[in-house]
């Protein structure tokens, strides 16, 4: 195996892997990259067994052939040579790849290609695209309320496909997420409804195209984006009943500027407890007061002008929730939707936009 190919061509390929390969060395092969080089091009793969990608690109091809190496040693090594600097990658006798560039040389130990883990290969026969600027900005409005916990069909988004519609759901037991976009160029005849692995959403965010082609079979979704494919293992489990979550009716609708409410609830939380981030609400006709305390520190107060006549109500949240909505989306106003202190709040942005959201919000005691 022998090919050569600028330093700055490679080396964002070889950075894009470093949020697949495994860290914790559960199986030591998993630190590895798959470097295989055909007459026509180089592929390298990577692989935690739940994510993977495969990326593809051009190179001065001399000799073909295929091992795996360290995926972090070889981008550190990359990483540190000169700008435009030509490397050559060689495979040597016993199991050593030779890396040079200019006076620069290193030999690094591989494993046989046979050793790391086979990756299934998609065909993207569907034909479904789906355009990446609404895709990346419905991802950021769930990335937030994705659990980190045992009941791992949590710790993902639900992606629903049916239609002409996509739709996206995250929960984490005390809030939910759901955002909904119409695909008017595409049409979908059987109905697609995965949970998607957080690590999936986030390796997606970092593409930069018009479009993702979209692929799935009995175990694992497939996302392309120019010479890239990203591999996700879909997690298999039953996704909580969204609907049923989402209040119905919460007649109490008050409508408040995003940035100053956002401005406000930082102010307040600063003397809040750090462990329950907990700040109370007092909803009056026109206004909104902000209250926190903490016995150790002391208190904060706020005020805000809203729109708002309905009954005087007093709820408390997390301002940390609070915040991730508010920061997330671009409104310039938000409606918030109540039934009373003790029933789930309903947030949206007030204006209709392309990409549907709304956030479901329990609230807290104070």
């Amino acid at each position: 195996m022998k090919f050569s190919i600028s330093k700055d061509n490679i080396l964002e390929e070889l950075q894009l892997l470093q949020g697949i390969v495994e860290k914790r060395n559960t199986m030591p092969i998993l630190a590895n990259i798959l470097v295989q080089v055909t007459p026509q091009e180089v592929i390298l793969t990577g692989t935690d067994l739940e994510v993977g990608l495969i990326t593809r690109f051009p190179a001065e091809i001399e000799e073909p052939g295929a091992l795996t190496v360290s995926g972090k040693k070889l981008f550190e090594i990359v990483k540190s040579l000169p700008p435009e600097q030509n490397v050559v990658f060689k495979e040597k006798k016993d199991q050593l790849m030779e890396i040079t560039a200019g006076e620069s040389e290193f030999k690094v130990l591989c494993q046989p290609k046979d050793d790391f883990p086979q990756v299934p290969e998609p065909k993207f026969e569907k034909g479904i695209n789906l355009p990446f600027d609404r895709l990346k900005e419905m991802i950021d409005l769930v990335y937030y309320a994705i659990a980190q916990e045992q009941r791992y069909y949590l710790n993902g988004a639900l992606m629903i496909l049916k239609g002409k519609s996509l739709e996206l759901v995250s929960t984490d037991g005390h809030r939910l997420s759901y955002t909904q976009t119409v695909l008017d160029k595409i049409k979908i005849d059987k109905e697609v409804r995965v949970i998607v692995a957080k690590k999936t959403l986030s390796e997606l965010k970092k593409a930069d195209d018009t479009s993702v082609s979209f692929d799935s079979d009995e175990n694992n979704l497939f996302f392309k984006v120019k010479n890239r494919i990203l591999i996700s293992r879909i997690i298999e489990s039953k996704f909580p009943n969204f609907d049923s979550v989402i209040p119905k009716d919460n007649p109490h609708i008050v409508t408040v500027p995003r940035a100053e409410f956002a401005d406000a609830i930082r102010r307040v939380s600063l003397l809040s407890t750090e462990r329950s981030r907990g700040i109370k609400l007092f909803i009056e006709k026109k206004k909104i007061r902000l209250f926190s305390s903490n016995p150790e520190i002391g208190e904060a107060r706020d005020q805000l002008s809203v729109d708002y006549a309905g009954p005087d109500m007093e709820i408390g949240f997390n301002a940390q929730y609070l915040l991730d909505f508010l920061t997330s989306i671009a409104a310039e106003k938000v409606r918030l939707e109540l039934k009373d202190e003790n029933s789930a709040a309903v947030m949206r942005p007030e204006a209709a936009e392309e990409v549907k959201n709304l956030y479901v919000l329990m609230p807290m005691k104070i």
